[in-house]
């Protein structure tokens, strides 16, 4: 698989890597058997860069990819992790419910200060059972998570010495890269604009439907050297499913505009022979600031459908046609 370089580091990763959210448990018990084996499948078809973070099942997605890596060849892999959260251990009835199935019992603690950071990594490491770890992430920092007057308190510790113990960091050799894994433009521009930034892991705002983007950050990325990972391709399932009844997009049931909008994306992919949720995979590699599409599945099968997907060709013509029915 083409591979592609991670901002101005000498960092490189697929052009297709493998989410972890999903086998952490995300809206369903996922067994280590079936865990390992769709990190199996991801492997076979040349994914080499591996996302996962402490929220991920809380603790379990991070335990099964290091299980999985550890034999793997050295130097042959990419991984990335997430800062952020500490994991404090609580009983089973206090667990709480962020839509992960059988995590395992521990609450979620947010911290982006120094010593925050650095105690997220040694526990990751932890958990991992790696001794490398090749990109961080600050986790869901930002309006969408914690509201307006929450950021500003945490956009505090982040710019007061979050960002100090990631480019200390990176300077030791622990790491390779670090930058954002968010869900929204504003907070991405915000901290690019006042740091230098490797790259953003960012979700759900720069896929066939959603261009949120592409006013601002994607040519502040270009100017400042930071590349972008995206994931969330489908927005949370619709461009999967198409306008369905019950589609959902951003993480919730889809308002009637969107169905219309991507209604319309649907009618150009059957104009031109193809399916919608290939051309949804498809699309961000386009722009050459995009690094990486990561594809996340607990399923081996629902895994091998959408690597085909993502080879299937799509007519140069439609990409145009997709662009009257967007948002953002």
């Amino acid at each position: 698989m083409r591979t592609r370089q991670i901002g101005r580091t000498d960092l490189e990763v697929t052009e297709i890597g493998c989410g972890g959210a999903p086998i952490g448990g995300l809206f369903r018990a996922v067994s280590r058997e079936a865990a390992l084996a769709t990190l199996e499948v991801a492997w076979t078809a040349g994914h080499r860069y591996f996302d996962t973070a402490p929220f991920y099942g809380f603790g379990l997605s991070e335990r099964f990819i290091g299980d999985f890596l550890r034999d793997k060849p050295e130097g042959s892999w990419v991984l990335s992790t997430k800062v952020g959260r500490l994991l404090r251990p609580v009983p089973r009835s206090e667990v709480p419910d962020h839509g992960y199935v059988e995590p395992l019992p521990f609450t979620v603690d947010f911290d982006y200060s120094y010593d925050g950071i650095m105690r997220s990594v040694e526990a990751s490491f932890a958990r991992l059972g790696l001794n490398r770890i090749d990109i961080l992430y600050v986790h869901d920092i930002g309006v969408f998570t914690h509201g307006a007057e929450a950021t500003v308190g945490h956009l505090r510790q982040l710019f007061g010495g979050g960002l100090k113990a990631l480019d200390e960091l990176k300077s030791a050799g622990v790491i390779r890269a670090y930058g954002l894994g968010v869900n929204e433009v504003e907070v991405s521009v915000e901290v690019l604009s006042r740091s230098p930034l490797d790259c953003i892991l960012l979700a759900g705002r720069y896929t066939l439907l959603d261009r949120s983007a592409v006013a601002t950050l994607i040519p502040l990325c270009e100017t400042r050297g930071c590349s972008l990972v995206i994931g969330g391709v489908f927005n949370s399932g619709i461009l999967a499913t198409g306008p369905v009844e019950n589609a959902y997009f951003n993480y919730a049931p889809a308002p009637d505009d969107v169905k219309r909008k991507v209604a319309g994306l649907a009618s150009v992919a059957a104009e031109h022979g193809i399916a919608l949720p290939a051309a949804a995979l498809q699309f961000p590699l386009r722009h050459p600031v995009v690094a990486s599409v990561l594809i996340g599945a607990a399923d081996p099968a629902l895994l091998e459908l959408n690597m085909d997907l993502a080879q299937r060709p799509v007519p140069e013509a439609a990409w145009a046609a997709f662009d009257a029915h967007t948002i953002g």
